[in-house]
């Protein structure tokens, strides 16, 4: 088994790709109007907006902007760097770059749905190693 995707639920899926576009440095292949996807080597970051949850049994499938667990990761060469770069896309910055005790530089924030983001940097060989 592999994990293939996470796909987000949101009533605005326009807003919310291009701030993960702007986020990432990626872009997104736009399947629908109403579903958009964000292809990378190990998994993929889907966007369906609320209108697909009719194909699912309903809105009470799920509700956007509710997540309150979920933490979406991405690793990236230089995480203050991409810091500098996305800083005025960032409306609530949960944590600046900062080293972790596990060795990465990570950059905790909230997208506009309020979804907690994790940009990381591996900095120690052990936490190089584990990915």
């Amino acid at each position: 088994m592999r994990l293939s995707s996470l796909r987000i639920i949101t009533a605005d899926i326009k807003a919310l790709v291009k701030f993960y576009e702007t986020v990432t440095g990626l872009s997104f292949t736009w399947y629908t109007d109403d579903f958009a996807q964000l292809n990378t080597a190990v998994a993929a970051l889907a966007i369906g907006s609320t209108r697909t949850l009719a194909l699912f049994g309903g809105n009470a499938v799920a509700a956007a902007a509710s997540n309150r667990s979920v933490i979406i990761e991405f690793q990236v060469d230089d995480v203050d760097l991409r810091y500098q770069q996305i800083t005025e896309v960032l409306v609530d910055v949960v944590q600046p770059p900062t080293t972790m005790p596990w060795g990465n530089r990570s950059l905790l924030f909230r997208d506009p749905d309020g979804n907690l983001v994790n940009l990381f940097t591996p900095l120690t060989q052990e936490a190089k190693e584990r990915r």
